[in-house]
């Protein structure tokens, strides 16, 4: 679907056909609506084919990973943020998120019990299936299928949902699932000193003070622009999907709740709430995101069945290119 934006975008196009001095015309192609999705695919396909038969240097995933992580996502942080305004409904985009964590704990402890799961097994489903990808998958997603706008509502549930909950909840159940113990000192520094919370904060700033200078916005929107193909790259070159013995269950059960009905009830929550329009639909399809990359690497460090995880990730990303959008045609 597009976007309001690109379509008076697409719309200018038709209009503004620059002239050579020969008469002579340039022809400008119309962007196809399914055209993000496409780069979408294609960035993720060439990270996995790059991984199989190019030998890529090592560490090249970790590299893009700074990069995203410390530059593009900051730099789009900054340049969305000074433009939304901010509403009451928003509250929605953050406690979705860690409905979904804490869901998944209260389904999946008990659960998992009862099928004489292990701890560490009831631990990585727990991690894997409550946090979602709501910014190396999702942005490149909502920016897809909802435009600059729904985007920008995006970073809100990524930023004060999804990544707080990895950085206090994830902590917690990876330290109770593992017998470490979490130390509330490291847990506020990690989530303070975040290069993207940073980046939150400061934009809010600016955008009361008035927004950035023409110049600044336009270099930070070009800056922010290479975290989708860089970020699905990188997946790519991660991707895994080998699903071994006794895994399929599990599997199974937790992207059920991650893709179907965490969202689900997410959205009979913004229903009961009376939350609509966009930050409803953002809402709910920031909550179906595939599975966490950093929740399997949490759940790899804390040695929760790591195997499964990154099944249970791999699987997800491939089961969520295709449930994302039918979340997005199914909330208008």
């Amino acid at each position: 679907m597009a976007s309001a934006g690109a379509s008076a975008f697409n719309v200018g196009l038709v209009h503004r056909r620059p002239s050579l001095s020969n008469g002579a015309r340039f022809r400008i192609p119309r962007v196809s609506v399914v055209t993000p999705l496409i780069l979408l695919m294609v960035c993720l396909a060439l990270g996995v084919l790059v991984a199989r038969y190019a030998h890529p240097p090592l560490g090249l995933a970790q590299g893009l990973n700074w990069w995203v992580i410390n530059i593009a996502l900051p730099a789009l942080v900054l340049e969305l943020i000074p433009r939304l305004h901010f509403e009451w409904q928003f509250w929605f985009l953050v406690i979705s998120q860690y409905g979904v964590m804490i869901g998944a704990a209260a389904l999946f402890h008990p659960l998992g019990r009862r099928l004489g799961w292990s701890r560490g097994r009831i631990g990585a489903v727990i991690l894997v299936c409550g946090l979602g990808n709501t910014s190396f998958m999702g942005y490149p997603l909502l920016e897809a299928l909802r435009g600059r706008e729904g985007l920008a509502v995006g970073v809100i549930a990524d930023q004060l949902g999804c990544f707080i909950a990895l950085a206090v909840g994830g902590v917690i159940v990876s330290a109770i699932y593992s017998g470490a113990q979490p130390h509330p000192r490291d847990v506020a520094r990690r989530v303070l000193l975040f290069p993207a919370f940073l980046a939150l904060v400061t934009g809010i700033v600016v955008g009361q003070l008035g927004g950035w200078p023409d110049q600044a916005d336009a270099i930070l929107k070009r800056i922010g622009e290479t975290l989708t193909p860089l970020a699905l790259f990188s997946v790519g070159l991660r991707f895994k999907l080998h699903f071994g013995d006794g895994q399929l269950l599990p599997v199974a059960l937790g992207l059920s709740w991650k893709l179907l009905l965490a969202p689900l009830l997410t959205l009979m929550l913004g229903w009961a709430t009376g939350v609509g329009g966009l930050t409803l639909t953002i809402g709910v399809m920031q909550t179906a995101m595939a599975p966490m990359i950093s929740a399997a690497i949490l759940a790899d460090q804390h040695n929760l069945e790591p195997p499964l995880a990154n099944t249970i990730l791999g699987a997800g990303i491939l089961l969520s290119l295709v449930t994302v959008p039918l979340w997005n045609i199914a909330l208008g």
